[in-house]
């Protein structure tokens, strides 16, 4: 029986077994990294330097970018690596840093989303009392708690996941160290601790659930109640983006935890997992440059003042 105190690295689910698609997934790894990466990376020089973005919306949306920036940075590299020079492994604390770091940033994601539904819903519901409900004071400490209660729960999780006997070996079913695939190493009489943090966890998830389907439905009612036909199609867009990055997040999480076992196949779970953890980080800024015509203005301000610097 192992311990792990005796585990000095993990092996992760291999990309592929042959040198061709190894070297395939490496490109596609690096195009989709290097979109996210240049995609976010203009959304935040857009509103950190374009003053007409200087709003509430703006403000959760440079937090949203920050947080698919990290995730793409959390999880990608690794995986690329392993696929260039056809190895599995990864160091005890890597994978340690990776589990948090995820868990943070997953983590935070949602409460960001959730935020930014409160965001849409005093805009639509109560324009008039817009400005007092998230001032410039206001909306730092909503994304100051997004952030922090996203750090202490990934930090819980981390630190019991990482206390527990590992029993089962050290290969993990996933391309990257992700906490149901080690508490599957773990002795079963020791999860316990682990599964009560999850529920817990699952709960606040399902209170910001619940949140956000109540917030829309008042949205949708003050949206009805609107009596021209352009002052609804105008309202109601200005919730598009946040509604489509926000059912990308949860059909592929829910995809990914929620699928039944009876469909599950190592390929299947494979594609899924690369589907919930690389692809929104990829999506969510063209998302939203694409609906949201200050952005795209913005952004395009930002190239075009790079372009005539160079």
């Amino acid at each position: 029986m192992s311990n792990s105190s005796s585990i000095s690295h993990f092996l992760l689910l291999p990309l592929a077994h042959t040198r061709q698609l190894q070297l395939l997934h490496f490109c596609l790894f690096l195009a989709i990294s290097l979109a996210a990466l240049l995609a976010n990376g203009l959304i935040i020089s857009a509103v950190a330097c374009g003053h007409l973005l200087h709003s509430p919306m703006f403000f959760f949306l440079l937090n949203l970018a920050l947080s698919d920036l990290g995730s793409i940075l959390t999880t990608v590299p690794k995986a690329m690596h392993n696929s260039l020079w056809d190895t599995r492994n990864i160091s005890y604390t890597g994978c340690a840093a990776q589990v948090f770091f995820f868990s943070f940033l997953i983590t935070s994601e949602f409460a960001l989303l959730t935020v930014m539904c409160y965001d849409r819903y005093v805009s639509i519901c109560k324009p008039l009392h817009y400005g007092t409900l998230l001032g410039s004071r206001a909306c730092a400490h909503m994304a100051a708690a997004a952030w922090a209660s996203a750090f202490l729960n990934s930090l819980l999780h981390t630190a019991n996941t990482f206390s527990l006997p590992l029993c089962q070996g050290n290969a993990l079913g996933q391309f990257f160290c992700e906490i149901p695939h080690i508490l599957k190493l773990s002795c079963s009489h020791s999860r316990l601790r682990e599964i009560g943090l999850i529920l817990l966890s699952a709960f606040l998830f399902f209170g910001c659930f619940v949140f956000i389907v109540f917030s829309y439905v008042q949205i949708f009612r003050a949206v009805l109640k609107i009596p021209s036909e352009q002052g609804r199609h105008k309202a109601f867009s200005t919730c598009l983006p946040h509604l489509a990055v926000l059912s990308l997040f949860l059909s592929t999480g829910i995809l990914t935890y929620l699928k039944p076992s009876s469909i599950s196949s190592p390929s299947l779970d494979l594609s899924v997992s690369v589907l919930y953890s690389v692809v929104p980080p990829a999506l969510n800024p063209l998302i939203y440059s694409l609906r949201i015509q200050e952005l795209k203005a913005a952004v395009r301000t930002v190239i075009t003042g790079r372009f005539h610097k160079n």
